[in-house]
């Protein structure tokens, strides 16, 4: 496996959290509902970004081809999973009622909890992998579990329920009934109380820890390395917040993208059970020697794949959503 440079991982990391940090400053600041211009030109400037990143990785010496293709399906499979929690988000604002112009503090906020929380999952699967080769069959069975699951629960209508920490959260916290604009902490009669927007946050929080379950062995499907791992899972969910805003309503209308997701989650888990079984240790299978029959799949057919099932499953979303449209004005 090639090493990138130490200088480029530590610049990137400064740079990136730097420029997280500044867009919590700025809707800190100014909260309000961005307009669809606006929240495109954001979007647009993150995939930029994520480009760009990709390319200087491909030109700087330590770099190549390997890790920027790896970073490439990396991120563009975080991003297209990062859409599917946009679905949940959109239930969580409405299920607690969140004031539309405090909406991007409160995904802005719940991201960052995600992403530190991520964090610490990507240092502790990149610590098992290291030592245990055949936890691939474990991510591999995981991945192709949850891609039937996905296929299988596909017509059912979405929805939330608070997970244990929020109910825990609900029972013990000192709650106000009404928000006091993005605050978690207000004054009522004297007393100071904890506003519903601490529960908001941890909602959008642990929700997106609990879609990390299966983003996180999908992309260690695609690269070992943890730089390339959480830049990847960085740069999708830096985008995260103004997707949910460009996307609203037209989030119906990709109606194929469970199933897209699907292939794409077992194809992946495919692939790690593929490469477990060609350097399996395992002393029960095949008296612990490798199986030769099992193919090394190249980082750049699973770009090629993701790619290709994604385009697919947005031009079949879109055409169908058109059809359908037809048939209601019919």
């Amino acid at each position: 496996m090639q090493e990138l440079p130490t200088w480029f991982e530590v610049g990137t990391l400064i740079a990136l959290v730097g420029l997280l940090l500044a867009d919590l400053l700025v809707v800190g600041r100014r909260p309000h509902v961005p307009s669809t211009k606006e929240s495109a030109l954001w979007v647009s400037f993150y995939v930029a970004l994520a480009i760009a990143f990709g390319v200087v990785m491909l030109l700087i010496p330590g770099g190549g081809t390997e890790p920027a293709s790896e970073f490439f399906a990396g991120w563009i499979t975080e991003y297209s999973l990062s859409v599917d929690n946009l679905f949940v988000f959109v239930i969580i604002m409405s299920r607690f009622a969140v004031p539309a112009e405090d909406q991007q503090k409160v995904l802005m906020v719940g991201i960052l909890i995600a992403l530190v929380l991520r964090g610490i999952f990507i240092l502790l699967g990149a610590a098992v992998i290291e030592q245990f080769s055949w936890v691939f069959y474990i991510f591999g069975a995981f991945l192709i579990y949850t891609a039937v699951k996905l296929v299988l629960d596909r017509n059912e209508d979405e929805e939330y329920e608070d997970n244990a920490l929020i109910r825990r959260m609900r029972k013990i916290l000192p709650l106000t009934e009404h928000y006091d604009g993005a605050k978690v902490r207000t004054v009522v009669d004297g007393k100071m109380l904890f506003t519903p927007m601490i529960i908001v946050f941890f909602a959008i929080g642990s929700t997106d820890l609990l879609f990390a379950l299966d983003s996180i062995p999908a992309i260690f499907g695609l690269t070992e390395d943890p730089f390339i791992v959480f830049t990847a899972n960085l740069f999708a969910l830096m985008g995260l917040r103004q997707l949910y805003f460009l996307l609203g309503g037209l989030l119906d209308r990709l109606v194929y993208l469970s199933i897209g997701l699907a292939v794409v989650l077992g194809g992946i888990g495919i692939k790690l059970v593929l490469e477990a079984l060609h350097t399996n240790e395992l002393p029960f299978l095949n008296g612990g020697e490798p199986f030769p029959w099992a193919p090394e799949v190249p980082i750049w057919v699973s770009l090629v794949f993701i790619v290709s099932v994604l385009a697919i499953t947005t031009v079949a979303s879109l055409l169908r959503s058109r059809q359908l449209e037809r048939r209601d004005h019919a």
